[in-house]
């Protein structure tokens, strides 16, 4: 082991994209406040969560280590899903068979597949490491945060968990995700925007109006093929959004169309 020698250069200086953010480094430890770690997680699950917090810390010196501390928020998070699943897969199927086993919700799923793809399109380079500001990485962390410690949490001795709309059957989930959604404001801000050749409000109401045709009688193969086209856009933009209401807003929208689209599959032509 060849330890690094003492630095005897002078301290690091704020990154300059950072001014706009919080005035001095005591301002990045108050924005991690929030990320509480889980008192129930094994040392692994808890040294992974205290490093995202400290990269986010850092990235008052380094803007990037906001985006890495995500993505290595989902180490925990996967060692999590396998030790209490028993089972090892991608973790998009993790996810899934959380909510189906009904540890988890399907809009908190929906949140955790934005830090997910944000990994994928890192990892594909269709993404920077500068691709997530620190604010934005802490309301992605308080997700996997969130998450994490419901994983962790066991039910009580004989206790049956009561099973809701959000957990049961695909069928109900798409249907209290649809409600939930068509209660939801658009935010008012992203009218008119489109990200990555995107526009939002039109992707919006294609998912809507072929949910709600799912819904009322199901989709012919032309509106399931439309509806994967409309789950590829969103996995395109979901990352890109820095706005937490509309992050949420998309993500909601992101597992509707996947529960739909999953319930059919066009046939071959």
């Amino acid at each position: 082991m060849n330890p690094l020698p003492p630095s005897s250069g002078p301290p690091p200086l704020p990154d300059p994209r950072m001014r706009d953010v919080v005035p001095d480094h005591e301002g990045m430890r108050v924005l991690v406040a929030e990320l509480a770690l889980p008192s129930a997680g094994s040392m692994y699950v808890t040294s992974a969560l205290d490093t995202c917090r400290e990269l986010v810390r850092h990235s008052f010196f380094r803007y990037e280590f906001a985006t890495v501390a995500v993505t290595h928020s989902l180490v925990a998070l996967e060692h999590v899903l396998v030790e209490r699943l028993a089972v090892d897969a991608p973790l998009r199927e993790l996810i899934e068979r959380a909510v189906d086993a009904g540890l988890i919700d399907a809009g908190l799923a929906a949140e955790l597949d934005r830090c997910r793809l944000l990994r994928e399109r890192l990892a594909r380079g269709a993404a920077t490491s500068a691709a997530v500001g620190p604010e934005k990485a802490v309301a992605m962390l308080r997700t996997v945060f969130d998450a994490v410690a419901l994983l962790l949490r066991e039910p009580p001795e004989g206790a049956e968990r009561a099973v809701g709309p959000a957990d049961g059957p695909s069928e109900d989930r798409l249907a209290h995700l649809w409600d939930v959604h068509r209660r939801a404001s658009f935010p008012a801000s992203f009218r008119g925007v489109d990200i990555e050749g995107v526009e939002l409000v039109l992707l919006d109401a294609d998912v809507a109006g072929l949910v709600q045709r799912e819904l009322h009688g199901g989709l012919d193969d032309r509106g399931v093929a439309l509806l994967w086209k409309c789950v590829a856009d969103l996995d395109k933009i979901l990352p890109l959004i820095d706005e937490e209401y509309c992050g949420s807003y998309y993500a909601r929208l992101r597992a509707m169309a996947g529960l739909a689209a999953a319930r059919s599959v066009p046939s071959a032509t």
